[in-house]
């Protein structure tokens, strides 16, 4: 077939005429029919589209209508992420961060990511974020990260609204502020992050940059075990157990409730 191979690939500009088959070729995946999709990004990756490479290399490393390859996952990947495709330069990100072809090497990976992340790719932005504060690969940089998980938040990566509460929560490369904190973790608590809503929960539970209110902090954190948080079982049966009877029946009604942000795209 065609795309196995990334050899001589035209490098001219043919973006005016390859923005449809790409939607079409996206139509196709989403109905999993990789066959088509495959056929469309072939031809158009050997027409020098950097972003149809990029959606190659991704079928490669996911096995979407061909066998896993890691080999030609990272051929195709690097010649997508080398074009400047910020898709592209994320997935090869990706393909480092988790070690595809060997051990994960999280510096290639932080490389990656960061071009894509300055281009405005928002899952890069967050991983950058959390590459910047979490890994063990460097120092952190909790103010450098703070600004990106922010700009990812702000594009709704809801992670990155989870990582600026603990930001805020814990200090770090900020002043502490327990209602920005608060507020942060609301964002994601909304669309459904289990463990945004444990920590808001426990929040409404000692007061902490929001009113004192055991049944809306039993509220949440029965939501988040619900969602299998690991951090609600910490606080959940303390605030239970220092619940009365009404509470708990409004806890109960406020945990089935829908929150107007559930089910928004992240």
């Amino acid at each position: 077939m065609f795309w196995r191979s990334s050899k001589a690939v035209s490098l001219g500009d043919k973006s005016a005429s390859i923005t449809a088959p790409l939607g079409d070729a996206e139509g196709a995946a989403l109905r999993d029919d990789y066959d088509t999709a495959l056929e469309i990004w072939s031809r158009l990756a050997h027409a020098g589209s950097a972003r149809a490479q990029a959606e190659i290399g991704r079928c490669f490393v996911e096995a979407h209508g061909v066998e896993r390859n890691p080999v030609l996952a990272h051929e195709w990947l690097t010649l997508s992420a080398r074009g400047n495709d910020p898709l592209g330069q994320r997935l090869l990100g990706e393909f480092y961060f988790n070690g595809e072809n060997g051990a994960p090497d999280r510096s290639i990976a932080e490389e990656w990511y960061a071009r894509a992340a300055r281009q405005g790719e928002p899952y890069a932005q967050d991983m950058l974020s959390w590459l910047l504060a979490e890994s063990e690969h460097r120092k952190p940089d909790y103010a450098e990260a703070r600004l990106w998980a922010l700009k990812a938040a702000e594009q709704g990566i809801v992670p990155a609204m989870v990582r600026l509460g603990n930001f805020y929560h814990n200090a770090l490369g900020v002043e502490r502020d327990p209602a920005t904190a608060a507020a942060w973790w609301r964002k994601a608590a909304e669309r459904g992050d289990a463990d945004a809503q444990a920590m808001l929960g426990a929040s409404y539970q000692i007061g902490a940059g929001v009113p004192r209110d055991s049944a809306t902090a039993l509220a949440w954190l029965t939501r988040a075990r619900q969602a299998h948080s690991k951090l609600a079982d910490r606080f959940y049966t303390a605030v239970r157990n220092g619940c009365t009877e009404e509470e708990r029946r409004e806890a109960e009604c406020l945990a089935n409730a829908p929150h107007p942000s559930e089910g928004d795209a992240s």
